[in-house]
C-alpha cells in the first residue's frame, strides 16, 4: 500500500545492533503530504496511525505546498535549512536549478551537517524520537535530501550498516522515477534542454551526496559518536535509548 504515496517507506527491518532490526510500523520517511487522495488519507491517517508529522521544509514550500494534516496529530516545523545559503533541496531551487547543481547539492549536505538551524532541528527531531516514541513520518519536499539525512541519523544511532543506510537512501531514485517523470514534463515546455537537464539532476540523489554528508561529520567531530553528543548536543546516553526503544 505504501507504494500509493510517492517516496514513503517504513525504516523498519533493518539490521541493527547485535542483530536486532529496526522495529516496524513507528519510522517512516516520505515526501510531502499534499494533495493526497481520500485513499492516500486514510493510508497515513488510519492504516499507519500516524501520531507525528515532522515538516522539515521552509516557510515558503510549506505555505505553498501545505501537508494534510487532522485533529490530534503532533504536526512539528523544523526548517532545517533556514541558515542556508544554497538550498537546493527546495521545490523552488530544483526548478530554478543551474549548471552548478552537483556542486550546489554537496555544499547543501555540509550545512546538513553542521548549520545551526540544522543542528537544531536534527537535535529536537531526535529527542522527541526518545521522549516520546510513536509512530512518526518525517518528510521534505521530495524526502530526498533533508528526510535521507533525518533517515541516516536515524539508522547510525541504531548501529545500522552503512551498506543498509545508503541502500535506503538510494531507494529515492526508484521511488520518485514517476514523479519526477511528471515534474520534467511540465516543464519541458517552459526551459530550454540544459535548465531541464539540470532539475532532473536536482531532483533525485546520489550516492557521493550522503557521502559528502558522513565526511563532514568525520572531518569535524571525528564519528558520529562525538557528532551526536557535541554536534547534536543529544545526551550521552541517546544511541542507547535509541537502540532499546526502535530495536527488537
Amino acid at each position: 500500500m505504501a507504494e500509493n504515496i510517492t517516496n514513503w517507506r517504513s525504516l523498519g527491518g533493518y539490521v541493527g545492533a547485535e542483530g536486532k532490526k529496526v522495529k516496524e510500523g513507528m519510522l517512516f520517511r516520505c515526501g510531502q503530504l499534499f494533495d493526497l487522495t481520500d485513499e492516500q488519507k486514510d493510508l497515513v491517517q488510519n492504516h499507519y496511525q500516524l501520531k507525528r508529522l515532522v515538516d522539515l521544509r521552509g516557510d515558503d514550500e510549506r505555505k505553498e505546498y501545505p501537508d494534510y494534516v487532522w485533529p490530534d496529530l503532533d504536526y512539528v516545523i523544523l526548517d532545517v535549512l533556514k541558515d542556508s545559503g544554497t538550498n537546493q533541496a527546495s521545490v523552488d531551487e530544483i526548478v530554478s536549478a543551474n549548471s552548478h547543481v552537483e556542486s550546489d547539492m554537496l555544499k547543501t549536505y555540509e550545512e546538513l551537517a553542521l548549520s545551526n538551524s540544522a543542528r537544531e532541528g536534527y537535535h529536537q527531531f531526535l529527542m522527541d524520537l526518545i521522549n516520546d516514541p510513536i509512530p512518526v513520518a518525517f518528510h521534505c519536499f521530495a524526502g530526498k535530501d533533508r528526510t535521507g539525512v533525518a533517515a541516516a541519523l536515524i539508522l547510525k544511532s541504531l548501529d545500522v550498516s552503512e551498506d543498509q543506510i545508503f541502500e535506503d537512501y538510494l531507494k529515492t531514485i526508484e521511488a520518485r522515477k514517476e514523479a519526477n517523470q511528471e515534474i520534467l514534463d511540465y516543464l519541458k515546455d517552459k526551459m530550454d534542454p540544459k535548465n531541464i537537464k539540470d532539475v532532473a539532476i536536482a531532483l533525485t540523489v546520489e550516492r557521493q551526496y550522503l557521502e559528502r554528508y558522513f565526511e563532514t561529520v568525520q572531518k569535524n567531530y571525528g564519528d558520529f559518536d562525538r557528532y551526536f553528543v557535541e554536534g547534536l548536543d543529544l545526551p550521552v546516553d541517546f544511541k542507547e535509548q535509541m537502540q532499546k526503544i526502535y530495536l527488537v
